[in-house]
Protein backbone atom coordinates (compact mmCIF):
# COMPACT_ATOMS: atom_id res chain seq x y z
CA UNK A 1 0.00 0.00 0.00
CA UNK A 2 1.40 3.42 -0.84
CA UNK A 3 1.79 6.17 1.71
CA UNK A 4 -1.22 8.11 0.34
CA UNK A 5 -3.54 5.11 0.75
CA UNK A 6 -2.33 4.51 4.31
CA UNK A 7 -2.97 8.14 5.30
CA UNK A 8 -6.43 8.11 3.68
CA UNK A 9 -7.44 4.92 5.49
CA UNK A 10 -6.21 6.29 8.80
CA UNK A 11 -8.16 9.50 8.22
CA UNK A 12 -11.24 7.54 7.16
CA UNK A 13 -11.24 5.49 10.36
CA UNK A 14 -10.71 8.60 12.46
CA UNK A 15 -13.51 10.41 10.66
CA UNK A 16 -15.85 7.48 11.15
CA UNK A 17 -15.00 7.28 14.86
CA UNK A 18 -15.46 11.03 15.23
CA UNK A 19 -18.78 10.92 13.38
CA UNK A 20 -20.00 8.09 15.62
CA UNK A 21 -18.89 10.01 18.71
CA UNK A 22 -21.12 12.93 17.75
CA UNK A 23 -24.07 10.98 16.33
CA UNK A 24 -24.64 8.54 19.19
CA UNK A 25 -25.61 11.24 21.74
CA UNK A 26 -27.80 12.94 19.13
CA UNK A 27 -29.63 9.71 18.38
CA UNK A 28 -30.26 9.04 22.08
CA UNK A 29 -31.25 12.67 22.71
CA UNK A 30 -33.97 12.38 20.07
CA UNK A 31 -35.86 9.99 22.36
CA UNK A 32 -35.21 11.94 25.56
CA UNK A 33 -38.25 12.98 27.57
CA UNK A 34 -38.80 16.73 27.49
CA UNK A 35 -41.36 18.59 29.60
CA UNK A 36 -42.48 21.95 28.22
CA UNK A 37 -45.47 22.94 30.39
CA UNK A 38 -47.39 22.23 33.56
CA UNK A 39 -51.08 23.13 33.98
CA UNK A 40 -52.13 24.18 36.56
CA UNK A 41 -49.04 25.13 38.59
CA UNK A 42 -50.85 24.86 41.93
CA UNK A 43 -53.52 22.65 43.41
CA UNK A 44 -54.71 20.44 46.25
CA UNK A 45 -53.98 16.79 46.97
CA UNK A 46 -55.81 14.56 44.42
CA UNK A 47 -56.29 17.42 41.90
CA UNK A 48 -55.33 16.53 38.33
CA UNK A 49 -52.37 18.20 36.65
CA UNK A 50 -51.39 18.00 32.97
CA UNK A 51 -47.74 17.80 32.02
CA UNK A 52 -47.08 18.42 28.33
CA UNK A 53 -43.96 17.82 26.30
CA UNK A 54 -42.26 15.25 24.09
CA UNK A 55 -41.46 11.55 24.48
CA UNK A 56 -43.58 11.20 27.61
CA UNK A 57 -45.13 7.84 26.68
CA UNK A 58 -45.17 4.72 28.85
CA UNK A 59 -42.18 3.29 26.99
CA UNK A 60 -40.04 6.21 28.21
CA UNK A 61 -41.47 7.79 31.39
CA UNK A 62 -42.31 5.32 34.16
CA UNK A 63 -43.18 7.74 36.96
CA UNK A 64 -43.82 11.34 37.99
CA UNK A 65 -43.00 12.81 41.39
CA UNK A 66 -43.32 15.98 43.40
CA UNK A 67 -39.87 16.49 44.90
CA UNK A 68 -38.57 18.69 47.68
CA UNK A 69 -35.07 18.83 49.14
CA UNK A 70 -35.67 15.63 51.16
CA UNK A 71 -38.26 13.40 49.49
CA UNK A 72 -39.92 12.36 46.23
CA UNK A 73 -43.70 11.85 46.39
CA UNK A 74 -44.96 9.57 43.63
CA UNK A 75 -48.02 10.74 41.70
CA UNK A 76 -50.72 8.48 40.30
CA UNK A 77 -50.74 8.65 36.51
CA UNK A 78 -54.31 8.95 35.22
CA UNK A 79 -53.47 9.11 31.51
CA UNK A 80 -50.23 9.01 29.55
CA UNK A 81 -49.38 9.65 25.90
CA UNK A 82 -46.31 10.69 23.93
CA UNK A 83 -47.12 14.40 24.32
CA UNK A 84 -48.80 14.57 27.77
CA UNK A 85 -49.22 13.00 31.16
CA UNK A 86 -52.20 13.58 33.43
CA UNK A 87 -51.37 12.94 37.08
CA UNK A 88 -53.05 13.28 40.47
CA UNK A 89 -51.31 15.39 43.10
CA UNK A 90 -49.90 12.91 45.63
CA UNK A 91 -50.58 12.99 49.39
CA UNK A 92 -48.11 15.50 50.79
CA UNK A 93 -48.05 18.64 52.92
CA UNK A 94 -48.70 22.09 51.47
CA UNK A 95 -45.66 23.78 49.94
CA UNK A 96 -43.54 24.18 46.84
CA UNK A 97 -42.20 21.20 44.90
CA UNK A 98 -40.26 20.46 41.75
CA UNK A 99 -41.79 18.16 39.17
CA UNK A 100 -39.58 15.11 38.62
CA UNK A 101 -39.95 12.40 36.02
CA UNK A 102 -38.58 8.88 36.15
CA UNK A 103 -37.06 7.82 32.84
CA UNK A 104 -36.10 4.15 33.03
CA UNK A 105 -34.04 3.95 36.26
CA UNK A 106 -33.20 7.69 36.56
CA UNK A 107 -35.20 10.41 38.29
CA UNK A 108 -34.81 13.77 36.57
CA UNK A 109 -35.69 16.79 38.70
CA UNK A 110 -37.10 19.46 36.40
CA UNK A 111 -37.01 23.24 36.86
CA UNK A 112 -40.83 23.29 36.92
CA UNK A 113 -42.46 24.24 40.21
CA UNK A 114 -45.78 23.05 41.56
CA UNK A 115 -47.40 24.41 44.75
CA UNK A 116 -49.59 22.16 46.86
CA UNK A 117 -52.29 24.16 48.62
CA UNK A 118 -54.52 23.15 51.53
Amino acid sequence: MCNFQTRWLARGKGTLALLALFLVPVLFAQNAAKVTALDPTMGKVNDTVTITGENLGKDNVVGVFLSDDKDDFKATLVDQAANKIIMKVPQTKAGGYNISIQVKDRILILPLKFSVTE
